[in-house]
């Protein structure tokens, strides 16, 4: 699907590759306002969604009841803070081979998994500790 380009989409996708904290649409839209002052919150929600049913940016689902979004579309896992609700990316080894443990007593096929891991980030640890 070819996209018509548009300069608000380019900048909300250029935004969101500057940054690795995985944030909301309201984030990305008192960001882009900087740059696009009559910028909706409707138009960077129906960019956000767009660029993400295209595959250009992840969106992710992590239990807080809003979108984070992720402009690395490289396989990658999430850790999430159950403190400060930050998101997390996890460097680690790939663990694909999950979908064939979880298809050898399923008798439908899987085809991909969502992983997120939760615990307390390290900057909440030193906070509790001091």
């Amino acid at each position: 699907m070819s996209l018509k380009y548009s300069r608000q989409r380019e900048e909300i996708k250029n935004f969101l590759m500057t940054r690795k904290d995985h944030p909301t649409a309201d984030v990305v839209y008192m960001n882009v306002r900087k740059q696009y002052p009559n910028i909706s919150l409707g138009t960077v929600y129906r960019n956000l969604t767009l660029l993400a049913d295209t595959g250009e940016i992840l969106r992710l689902r992590v239990g807080d009841g809003v979108d984070h979004f992720d402009a690395d579309t490289s396989p990658h896992y999430h850790f999430i803070c159950t403190e400060c609700g930050s998101v997390i990316d996890l460097e680690m080894d790939n663990i694909d081979s999950i979908t064939e443990i979880a298809g050898m007593n399923f008798d439908g096929q899987i085809k991909g998994h969502f992983t997120y891991f939760h615990g307390t980030c390290g900057d909440c640890c030193k906070k509790t500790s001091s």
